[in-house]
């Protein structure tokens, strides 16, 4: 099936409403969404990370500070 979007005669507006629907219809069938096999390896890679301690969660009050600060 070849659909044609008439992209250049949309308003910014308009784009963003069409990608907004497209989202919400793929949102409803997550499973039918393919992940790509990178997306495991980086899974895992985080995964072992975080067993070993080279990675820690952040509470997210403090990543809030933390980026309130580093924006003055």
């Amino acid at each position: 099936m070849d659909l044609e979007i008439p992209l250049e005669k949309m308003t910014t507006e308009e784009k963003l409403r069409t990608l907004e629907k497209i989202w919400d219809d793929l949102q409803r069938t997550p499973e039918n969404i393919p992940s790509p096999s990178w997306h495991k390896d980086i899974l895992k890679t985080r995964e072992k990370r975080v067993k070993d301690g080279t990675s820690k969660f952040l509470d997210w009050d403090e990543v809030k500070g933390n980026i309130r600060l580093h924006m003055k």
